[in-house]
């Protein structure tokens, strides 16, 4: 079958996804992704071996017109000026391909490691500065953000602001997306009903704000396992699965959005291998262990929320995201190298 077939732009996808000790894997994950057609690849940056700025910088000279997003990083983990600094660097390298994605993360993660947690206020001014600075103005701040006296980039390539998309699950996440930013992302595990409220919750902020109908891209994140045996289908969904569920408070947000009752989270965070783990699961623990705890999920928690079996089925998992309203999904879990059957064959 013609590969063109089922090329498309409104398809992206991540590069390394997950835990990582080999960054070079995303040379190869990139080219994959270009080959194959798709529009974006997304990295979901991770302190150590996943640096945003690195990574960009690599993607942007193995490939040539495929789109470079952060999927995401946080606006308060970087100085305004160095990630301004980052993004106008990424901007030049690549011909004006970079996407900045950030998002909230958690309180608790933010107090760990000795940072601002992020407020809404905080979060459109950072965004606003990041801007100011990217188009080369002077910026004198003192607020939610921070307190800036005088920032300036005072180098910049001849090339545009980045667009900048925003990580959101809950009501006021998407209505601040929906008012300030260019994109909003949504996360892996939401039923089509889901995304379809979340959609319309983005169109009627922007509509408030004054803004023309689809100004803000929607981006909407589905885990795909296309083609692959049982057991892999099962570690790479279910462990994936896991590793959000497990985080107090996150999981409770994503089964709220998606309209599920939240007790199996206490069950499942009730594993003997997810005792006393603080931070996100797969840090601390292999494929193996988190497919075990896995096994403890609602089998609706993954099937009813991610792409799985054939190509035939995995497309039609694509429609019914694309129906409810997104302009992109971006495929994570399976690397851009093992897509392939997706964009060879109907399955």
């Amino acid at each position: 079958m013609d590969n063109s077939r089922w090329s498309s732009p409104a398809l992206g996808a991540y590069v390394l996804p997950g835990r990582v000790t080999d960054s070079g894997a995303v040379i190869g994950q990139a080219q994959a992704a270009e080959r194959l057609g798709l529009r974006t690849v997304w990295l979901s940056e991770r302190w150590g071996t996943k640096d945003l700025g690195v990574i960009a910088g690599a993607i942007s000279q193995v490939t040539s017109g495929i789109r470079i997003a952060s999927g995401i990083t946080h606006l308060q983990s970087r100085h305004p000026a160095l990630l301004a600094s980052l993004a106008m660097t990424v901007q030049a390298l690549s011909g004006g391909r970079f996407v900045l994605g950030v998002g909230r993360s958690v309180d608790a993660m933010w107090k760990a490691v000795g940072l601002p947690t992020s407020t809404n206020a905080s979060i459109v001014d950072h965004a606003d500065i990041f801007r100011r600075l990217c188009r080369g103005e002077k910026v004198r701040y003192d607020g939610p953000a921070g307190t800036y006296p005088s920032l300036r980039l005072n180098d910049l390539p001849d090339q545009p602001v980045p667009p900048v998309v925003f990580a959101a699950i809950g009501p006021k996440g998407l209505e601040l997306a929906g008012r300030h930013f260019d994109g909003v992302l949504l996360h892996p595990f939401l039923t089509t009903p889901a995304v379809r409220r979340s959609v319309e919750l983005v169109r009627r902020a922007e509509r408030a704000a004054g803004r023309p109908t689809g100004s803000v891209r929607v981006y909407a994140t589905v885990v795909v396992a296309c083609e692959l045996p049982a057991d892999e289908e099962l570690a790479l969904v279910g462990a994936r699965a896991v590793t959000y569920y497990q985080i107090p408070g996150f999981g409770e947000r994503l089964a709220a959005v998606n309209g599920w009752d939240s007790e199996p989270l206490s069950r499942l965070r009730s594993h003997p291998l997810l005792d006393g783990i603080r931070g996100s699961a797969d840090s601390v623990l292999t494929r193996e262990q988190l497919v075990e705890v896995a096994s403890l999920l609602p089998a609706a928690w993954t099937g009813e929320a991610a792409a799985v079996g054939s190509a035939s089925a995995c497309h039609q998992v694509f429609h019914r995201y694309r129906a409810a309203g997104v302009d992109e999904l971006v495929l994570h879990g399976s690397t851009p190298e093992r897509l392939g059957p997706l964009f060879t064959r109907a399955g």
